[in-house]
C-alpha cells in the first residue's frame, strides 16, 4: 500500500514536470512567435511613416517652390510697376520742361503785351479827362443857359417821356386791340353762323343710373328669386348693382359704366320676356347680350365713320368710337359732341383753307382717351395721341389730339383749330350740365381775382361768369389806369383759371354827386 501510494506521488512528481516543461516551451514558442509579429508590425509601421515622412517632405516642398515662384513673380510686377513709374516720371519731366519752356516764351510776350497796353491805357486815360473836361464845361454852360441842374433837367425829362409813353402806348394797344376784336369777332361770327346752319345737333344726357319698368310685382319678386339668389347672379355677371325697393313697377340699375348698365337692362328685358329667370339662365343671356352690345358697338363706330365720310380708320379705334355713344362727359354725350367737333373743324378748315378730310378726322378722335379698355394714369388728351399712335394715324391728326387741352405743344394748324371746336360744343348753352358747387367757386374766384388790385371797390360776376363788373374809385384812378386795370385783369383770367368761352371784363370809373333837401 505505501509503495503504491509512493509510486502515485512520484508519477504526480513526475507529470507535473512534464507539463512544466511543456507549458514552458509553448509559451516560449508563442513569445517568439509574439516578438515576430511586433517586430513585423514595427516594420510595416517604420515603412509608413517613412512614406508619410517622404509625402510631407514633397508636399513642403512643392509648397516652398510655389512660394518662391509666387514670390519672384511679385518681385518681377513690383519691377516691371517701378519701369513703368520711372518711364511715366522721365516723361513727366520732359513734358515740365516744355510746359516750362513754353511758359517763359508765353511770359515775355505777356510782358511785352502787357507793356504796349500799358502805353494804351495811359492814351485812353488821358483823351478820358480830356473828354470830362469838355462834357463837365458843356453842362456848365448848359446849366447857367437854362437855371436848374442837369439832374434836375434829367428827372424832368424822364418824367415827361414816361408819361407820354405810357399814353401813347396805351392808346395804341388800345386801337390794335379794337380793330383786332372787330376783325376777329367779324370772322368768328361768321364762321360759327355757317357752321350752325349745317350742324344739327341733339343732346343727350347720360346717369348713372337705368331704370328697367315691370308690369307687375310679381314679376318682381320672380327677379329677386329666392333669398335674392337671382338679384346676386345678375349682380356678378354684369358688375352693376340692382336696386329693388318699393318703387311700383321698376327696378333700378345703378353703375358709373353706361356699357354694363345696358348690358344688364337689355339681359334683363330678355328675362323677362322668355320668363325663365334662374342663376344658370341669366349667365347665358349675360354672355350673349355682351356679344349682341359689342357688335352694336362696332356697328355704331362704322356707322359715324361712314357718315362723316372718314375712311381707312383701324378696326380698334372704330370700336373705340362706338363706345362713346355710351359715355358722357358733364352730362353731354361724348359721341355726340365729337360728332360735332369733326363737323365744326372741317367746316372752319374748308373756311381757314385747311384739309376739311384731317380737321374731320382729328375732331372725331380728339377724345378718344375718354373710352380706353384699360385705366392708365394719364390725360385723356395724353392717351388718347398714344392710342392713335398706337393705330397709325398721321402725325398733325395725334398733335391735335394731344395738344388740344395745351399738355403738348401745338405743332400744326389743325391743333388750335380742334381746341376752338370743342369749346364751341361744350360751351353751348344746354350741351353741359355744371355743378352748382363748382359754378359759385368760379364765380367767386373771378371777384376775388378782381378785388386783389389797388383801388378796386366792389366787384361782381354777372351773365352766368361770363361777365366782370368792376367797380374802382374815382380818386384813386384814372382813366388811363382804368383800361390797364381791365387788360391786367383779363390776362390774370386768362393764364390762371379755367372757365368756358370768354370773360367781358368790364371797369366803372365814376364820381356821384348825392345831395338831399331839407
Amino acid at each position: 500500500m505505501g509503495t503504491t501510494i509512493i509510486v502515485g506521488l512520484v508519477a504526480v512528481l513526475v507529470g507535473g514536470a512534464g507539463s512544466y516543461f511543456l507549458w514552458d516551451i509553448l509559451l516560449q514558442s508563442k513569445s517568439r512567435n509574439l516578438l515576430k509579429e511586433a517586430e513585423v508590425q514595427s516594420e510595416i509601421i517604420k515603412e509608413k511613416k517613412a512614406i508619410q515622412a517622404k509625402e510631407k517632405f514633397i508636399q513642403l516642398k512643392a509648397d516652398h517652390d510655389l512660394y518662391i515662384n509666387d514670390r519672384n513673380q511679385r518681385i518681377i510686377g513690383a519691377e516691371n510697376k517701378l519701369k513703368q513709374r520711372e518711364a511715366i516720371h522721365l516723361q513727366r519731366k520732359e513734358e515740365l520742361q516744355r510746359k516750362i519752356k513754353e511758359s517763359e516764351i508765353a511770359k515775355q510776350e505777356s510782358d511785352s503785351l502787357r507793356d504796349s497796353l500799358t502805353i494804351q491805357l495811359e492814351l485812353i486815360e488821358q483823351k478820358n479827362e480830356e473828354l470830362e473836361r469838355l462834357h463837365k464845361k458843356q453842362i456848365d454852360q448848359l446849366e447857367a443857359m437854362s437855371g436848374i441842374s442837369a439832374d434836375e433837367a434829367k428827372i424832368q425829362l424822364i418824367d415827361s417821356l414816361k408819361n407820354e409813353a405810357k399814353t401813347e402806348a396805351m392808346s395804341y394797344i388800345q386801337e390794335i386791340m379794337d380793330e383786332a376784336k372787330m376783325n376777329a369777332n367779324k370772322e368768328a361770327k361768321k364762321i360759327i353762323v355757317k357752321s350752325i346752319q349745317r350742324v344739327a345737333s341733339e343732346t343727350a344726357i347720360e346717369n348713372a343710373v337705368t331704370v328697367f319698368h315691370i308690369e307687375s310685382d310679381e314679376i318682381k319678386g320672380r327677379n329677386i328669386g329666392r333669398e335674392g339668389r337671382n338679384i346676386r347672379a345678375l349682380e356678378a355677371a354684369t358688375g352693376v348693382e340692382i336696386i329693388v325697393d318699393d318703387t311700383p313697377e321698376a327696378i333700378v340699375l345703378s353703375g358709373f359704366d353706361p356699357v354694363r348698365r345696358e348690358i344688364a337692362r337689355l339681359a334683363l328685358h330678355q328675362l323677362v320676356t322668355d320668363g325663365r329667370i334662374h342663376p344658370a339662365r341669366i349667365e347665358e343671356v349675360v354672355n350673349k347680350v355682351k356679344k349682341q352690345v359689342e357688335e352694336e358697338i362696332i356697328e355704331t363706330g362704322k356707322r359715324t365713320t361712314i357718315d362723316l365720310g372718314i375712311h381707312g380708320m383701324h378696326p380698334e379705334l372704330i370700336r373705340l368710337i362706338g363706345k362713346m355713344k355710351y359715355r358722357s362727359s358733364y352730362g353731354q354725350n361724348l359721341l355726340q359732341h365729337s360728332r360735332e367737333t369733326a363737323n365744326l373743324c372741317a367746316i372752319m378748315a374748308a373756311e381757314l383753307g385747311l384739309n376739311p378730310k384731317k380737321a374731320k378726322r382729328a375732331g372725331l378722335l380728339h377724345d378718344i382717351g375718354k373710352v380706353p379698355d384699360d385705366e392708365p394714369e394719364l390725360p385723356h388728351a395724353i392717351l388718347g395721341m398714344k392710342l392713335a399712335e398706337k393705330y397709325k394715324e398721321k402725325p398733325d391728326i395725334c398733335n391735335a389730339i394731344g395738344s388740344h387741352h395745351e399738355e403738348v405743344e401745338m405743332e400744326t394748324l389743325l391743333a388750335p383749330l380742334v381746341q376752338a371746336c370743342d369749346a364751341i360744343s361744350g360751351a353751348r348753352p344746354g350741351a353741359r350740365r355744371e355743378a352748382v358747387e363748382s359754378y359759385i367757386k368760379r364765380l367767386n374766384d373771378l371777384e376775388n381775382m378782381a378785388l386783389s388790385y389797388p383801388g378796386v371797390t366792389k366787384t361782381y360776376a354777372i351773365q352766368a361768369g361770363r361777365e366782370l363788373r368792376v367797380i374802382v374809385g374815382s380818386d384813386k384812378m384814372t382813366d388811363a389806369e382804368a383800361e390797364s386795370l381791365s387788360y391786367d385783369i383779363a390776362k390774370k383770367i386768362q393764364d390762371e383759371m379755367t372757365y368756358p368761352g370768354q370773360v367781358k371784363i368790364t371797369v366803372i370809373r365814376e364820381t356821384r354827386a348825392v345831395n338831399y333837401t331839407k
